[in-house]
């Protein structure tokens, strides 16, 4: 059970410009939020939050997730070693998507072993075929 307490979203004006949190969650109770590296600016991965994954982030300054897959808060590092201490936290202009800067500690965010998990590119200014889905070139982002 959650303590934390949303500003409400009536007001559109002060949803838009004001400086009371006032997250925008989808049908299931989900925001979803983008987390980029403090000391390079990559995106290190997009995931979701949910009113739990906020407070326990706010109150231990490391990023908790809700895993959609597993239905379950997630301790990004509890497991694995690599821990996200969160170095600034931000929403967007409507408040319907969240930032995270973090550091990334164990140097791996990616549960497949790279720092990011967006370490795969596709091709842009090319033909599109119809019958052949565009390849993926693999880097480590």
């Amino acid at each position: 059970m959650t303590k934390i307490q949303f500003a409400d979203r009536a007001d559109r004006k002060a949803v838009e410009t004001g400086n009371a949190f006032a997250p925008k969650f989808d049908d299931r109770g989900l925001i979803p939020v983008v987390t980029t590296c403090a000391n390079t600016g990559k995106v290190l991965m997009q995931a979701w939050m949910n009113a739990e994954a906020i407070e326990r982030t706010i109150e231990t300054g490391e990023a908790h997730y809700f895993s959609r897959s597993r239905q379950e808060l997630w301790h990004k590092g509890a497991t694995s070693g690599e821990y996200q201490l969160v170095k600034d936290f931000r929403t967007d202009c409507d408040q319907d998507a969240l930032w995270l800067v973090v550091e990334q500690k164990g140097g791996k965010c990616c549960h497949v072993g790279h720092p990011s998990c967006f370490y795969r590119s596709i091709d842009v200014n090319v033909p599109v075929a119809g019958d052949t889905p565009p390849a993926l070139k693999t880097d480590d982002a």
